[in-house]
């Protein structure tokens, strides 16, 4: 496969989403599933409700008032009997329905005269039905959703003590640069690392697990080094920097060494257009450009695409937005804008540079512009944050 050199924003992350396989499934507690990704659709075990329950407290009644009060069922304790013409019992909300039941009155609606109840009362009131919200067997979460606390309850709800989720994609991370200063405030000449600090947090919120994290000076045998032991442990290899065709960038030439497919060799996208995606062996190495916002641009724009396939997610479709600011993109470029939507409109961020953090951290995502001017009112695509 030829690499696709200085090709469209959009192209690339189609071949992002289209090259790597997904990952096998593992066996997992629901109660620690949170944020993992379904692998198998989920199916109800049981009817939801499993019985008939009372939707509030008060009392189940069996014919019509007057009715004689003959006891109390409380949650988690069935009446065993049968419930007789002209009788009510006390029930509580949650409590399964006693057989021969005609309908709930609330308790703040009854009328109760020592043992005597009277009020009004129609067929099947305030009974929550068995299977109402489903029956055994039915596709509750289907494969390829992330788990969020409400669904792993609903599946809990459902009998469901395990899931089957896709293993989450190890990454390696190899920061490449002589600059770089990785404590305190930088001095002579050197830079503080802004990229090993936050990638850990962008690619755990993507659902990938970081198992090791190397700092490298650049140099053609050192940086060799380093992608094979990645390859050794990582399903996916991250590198900072080295992405150009400078005299200090060395990844081609290292991948070249490891005979690895370059598939996308820069995009034609600003920020992040020396962005770089290659197959070593099936392992996916994403090269990142070494500004820190043309970085995460890269992130999201091929490693994003990368790692939902991996977990099974279907392709990502951008939401549709109107800009409230004028916008621009370069001749026969794709521009990604930091910003944030609000009320469905885009607001441009201040802090736009390649190189400036101060936007990114005030912004939940970009605005995908592919004309050369996009005037306040008009339609862009937007590409959220994870």
């Amino acid at each position: 496969m030829s690499a696709l050199v200085e090709g469209s924003w959009d192209d690339a992350r189609a071949i992002a989403a289209t090259t790597f396989k997904r990952l096998p499934s593992e066996s997992m507690a629901l109660n620690k599933s949170l944020g993992r990704t379904l692998a198998v659709d989920a199916s109800a075990l049981c009817d939801l409700p499993t019985y008939a329950t009372s939707a509030m407290d008060g009392y189940a009644v069996c014919g019509q008032a007057p009715w004689r009060i003959i006891g109390e069922v409380k949650a988690g304790l069935p009446m065993k009997d049968v419930l007789q013409e002209g009788t009510a019992v006390g029930i509580a909300t949650g409590a399964v329905i006693p057989v021969n039941t005609f309908g709930v009155i609330r308790w703040e609606t009854a009328h109760v005269n020592a043992d005597i109840l009277e009020g009004d009362v129609v067929a099947d009131q305030d009974i929550r039905p068995a299977a109402h919200e489903c029956t055994i067997g039915d596709v509750l979460i289907s494969a390829g959703t992330t788990l969020n606390p409400a669904m792993i309850g609903l599946l809990a709800a459902a009998g469901l003590d395990t899931v089957q989720v896709f293993r989450k994609p190890k990454v390696a991370l190899v920061l490449l640069g002589d600059e770089i200063q990785l404590t305190g405030i930088p001095s002579e000449g050197l830079v503080r690392d802004a990229l090993g600090p936050q990638l850990p947090g962008w690619l755990e919120k993507l659902g990938c697990e970081i198992v090791s994290t190397h700092y490298i000076s650049d140099e053609l045998e050192l940086v060799v080094e380093s992608l094979q032991k990645a390859c050794a442990t990582a399903d996916i290899i991250i590198t900072t920097g080295g992405t150009a065709q400078g005299p200090r960038d060395y990844l081609h030439s290292a991948l070249e060494r490891l005979n690895a497919n370059i598939l996308v060799d820069t995009v034609a996208v600003r920020p992040g257009h020396p962005m770089l995606l290659a197959d070593i062996d099936g392992h996916a190495l994403f090269g990142l450009p070494g500004n820190p916002q043309s970085a995460i641009v890269a992130l999201i724009s091929l490693g994003q695409p990368v790692i939902d396939s991996m977990l099974g997610k279907p392709a990502q479709e951008l939401q549709v937005v109107k800009t409230h600011d004028e916008l621009t993109a370069p001749p026969e470029f794709t521009r990604l804008i930091i910003g944030n939507v609000r009320d469905g409109e885009f607001f441009v961020a201040p802090y736009l540079g390649s190189a400036m953090l101060r936007g990114l951290a005030q912004s939940t995502g970009f605005a995908v512009v592919t004309t050369r001017l996009t005037s306040p009112g008009q339609s862009v695509r937007w590409l959220s944050l994870p």
